[in-house]
């Protein structure tokens, strides 16, 4: 998913996931074949508990070039949410932002954490309440196609980055969204109901990989060795076993 030239700005929430694709792609910088530049973005809800103290720290400590946003989305979302849930508002808000930032500062790759068990509950998500084939993507293009979107831990697990942060002992910030901690959401009910039916299918997420592969990736893929060139096709899947 990533070319050689190519500035990348990560998204980090201060959860797991981002947390360690940061940590991930910060170790591949110093033997990857191809180099590229790693920033990070962390917009601040200003929610109640949510403290970015000790991001700032860690991103210093890294080495890493950070941005940081402070907007009040949950205030805002009172006022101006028209039927989609606070989750889907604050996401698309932080979406702006991020995009907002890599034309600003010439980031051409936007890097998200979403791992499978994110793009195995949007598929329900959509199917149950959407009646559309859809899930997030793995790889595509932004409408104005001038900024490239990236989930590389799109086929990893989710309980893969809970480990990782624990074993990496990185300073995972609890309940990073306080306001979707504090109610159930649609979200919270599909990561229940593949719970269940994982307990007695334990290929349930290797079967759900394989049926969406065809709708993960869209547009060109970087091509190793040619700064700027890309070529069409699949990538490397990675199993969904643990």
């Amino acid at each position: 998913m990533i070319g050689d030239g190519d500035r990348i700005l990560l998204g980090v929430s201060g959860g797991k996931d981002s947390l360690s694709l940061l940590q991930v792609l910060s170790h591949l910088r110093t033997y990857a074949p191809v180099r590229f530049d790693l920033a990070v973005l962390t917009v601040d809800p200003e929610v109640p508990g949510f403290d970015p103290q000790s991001l700032k720290d860690y991103y210093d400590t890294l080495g890493v070039p950070w941005h940081y946003e402070q907007q009040p989305l949950m205030e805002q979302a009172r006022s101006h949410m028209d039927g989609d849930s606070f989750c889907a508002y604050c996401s698309r808000m932080k979406r702006g932002i991020m995009y907002r930032i890599c034309r600003e500062q010439g980031y051409n790759v936007l890097a998200l954490g979403q791992h499978l068990d994110d793009l195995a509950e949007s598929l329900l998500m959509s199917i149950f309440h959407g009646g559309q084939l859809r899930t997030m993507k793995a790889h595509y293009r932004n409408d104005e196609g001038d900024v490239r979107i990236i989930r590389p831990l799109a086929y990893c697990r989710e309980r893969q980055t809970a480990d990782f942060a624990v074993k990496a002992g990185l300073p995972v910030i609890p309940d990073s969204c306080p306001a979707c901690f504090a109610m159930p959401t649609r979200r919270e009910h599909m990561k229940a109901l593949l719970a269940r039916e994982e307990a007695g299918h334990t290929h349930l997420f290797a079967n759900i990989l394989h049926a969406i592969r065809p709708i993960m990736t869209e547009g060109e893929l970087p091509q190793p060795g040619r700064p700027g060139a890309e070529k069409r096709g699949g990538m490397r899947y990675l199993d969904a076993e643990p």
